[in-house]
């Protein structure tokens, strides 16, 4: 039987958490002290709301076909990212099937291209690539992983990332990423007190328990490679992530050819589409990538992204994004585990990542999701009907 074609399209800001997952309140770990490209500047050093990360809100996408079913999809952008669905992108899915969603992705990018590429334009044509993923699976009444041809393993295991791997490690993660607290405008002090806090955190955790470190861009070459080799030798770092700028090709593979030999050197949460990773991998910037399914282009994309990948040989650990990435990890051999975001304040419990947003979002249980936990048609969640919804623009 033929799909139900599109109806129509719609964009939403909300404020809050959620996909846009910066837009918290005071006494967050995630809003602490941070080291990013901006801490070059003192005023901007403390606080990254304070150069404002957290301006846009997220972006809600719902995509109703003629039968009234409704798919949607969170990720971040705000308004701006409103005004690029409704004005431009919708022209492309109304009237279509669902099933169409490589000539749609094709033209959502090629006809943006002039002003986008990357960034805010991706970012959208995500949230409306994930959307569709979402329409399409309960159209077919199956989970959004059956659609990419199932599950490769029973379940998946997850590291955690926040400020407490100590308790991520007793929560029954593989292991636990700490942001890095200090860039190389802070000097050789803030070097021993980047040392001080990983050795720290490795005498609570034991030898067994792999530390990370996400560096968020704020790095230059001849800091990231010091640092690397530290934290290898003095608390067995297992990688240190997004050092440099995520333009500096040529610095990652520099990065990687210098860091010390078992140490893991990965990036991509801020890359963008296939051609993109394709410039990670021939140039041999990193040994896992990690995008963002929400900003690298949306499920379509990532199709592309991880069949080059692992034609490569190289691991893809894609970052965050809640159910958006489980769906797709879990079909994949060449992503064996997957990131969980600790959006508890402490982070001393586990809560959905994407809260308040969505409802029934799967959180890990002792670091583990079952297969079994996907099995609602598309992404399984629903969007929070007492979230306030702000439809900037309409076509």
């Amino acid at each position: 039987m033929p799909l139900p074609l599109i109806r129509h399209v719609r964009a939403f800001v909300v404020r809050g958490g959620g996909a846009d997952y910066h837009d918290q309140g005071e006494g967050h770990w995630i809003d602490d002290h941070i080291a990013t490209p901006m801490s070059r500047y003192p005023e901007y050093r403390q606080s990254r709301q304070s150069f404002g990360i957290n301006i846009l809100g997220t972006l809600v996408v719902e995509i109703e076909a003629a039968d009234g079913t409704i798919g949607f999809a969170v990720t971040t952008g705000g308004e701006p990212a409103c005004f690029i669905v409704e004005k431009h992108l919708a022209r492309f899915l109304e009237g279509r099937d669902p099933a169409d969603y490589e000539k749609i992705w094709d033209q959502m990018y090629f006809s943006t291209q002039y002003y986008g590429r990357k960034g805010l334009v991706i970012n959208a044509i995500s949230g409306v690539d994930l959307a569709l993923w979402d329409l399409l699976g309960k159209l077919r009444q199956e989970p959004v992983y059956k659609l990419l041809g199932g599950n490769v393993r029973e379940e998946l295991q997850f590291y955690a990332t926040g400020a407490r791997p100590d308790l991520a490690k007793e929560m029954g993660f593989i292991g636990g990423k700490l942001p890095l607290h200090h860039g190389p405008a802070e000097g050789l002090e803030g070097l021993h007190k980047n040392i001080a806090a990983l050795t720290e955190m490795r005498s609570r955790v034991g030898d067994d328990f792999w530390l990370m470190l996400d560096c968020w861009m704020s790095l230059d070459l001849d800091y990231a490679t010091r640092l690397a080799h530290r934290a290898w030798e003095e608390a067995g770092l297992k990688w240190i992530e997004e050092a440099l700028s995520p333009d500096d090709y040529w610095g990652y593979a520099a990065l990687k050819k210098n860091v010390p030999r078992g140490l893991l050197v990965t990036t991509g949460e801020h890359e963008a589409t296939r051609w993109g990773f394709r410039m990670l991998m021939d140039m041999e910037c990193c040994d896992i990538i990690q995008p963002d399914v929400g900003w690298c282009g949306g499920v379509t994309e990532l199709i592309k992204i991880a069949n080059y990948a692992d034609s490569k040989g190289v691991m893809m650990v894609p970052h965050g994004s809640s159910v958006y990435s489980y769906h797709f990890v879990i079909t994949r051999h060449n992503s064996p585990f997957a990131e969980f975001l600790m959006m508890h304040p402490g982070p001393s419990e586990v809560v959905p990542m994407f809260a308040p947003q969505l409802l029934g979002e799967p959180v890990p249980v002792n670091g583990r999701i079952r297969a079994s936990a996907l099995d609602k048609p598309g992404f399984g969640v629903e969007l929070n009907p007492d979230i306030p919804l702000h439809r900037p623009y309409t076509h």
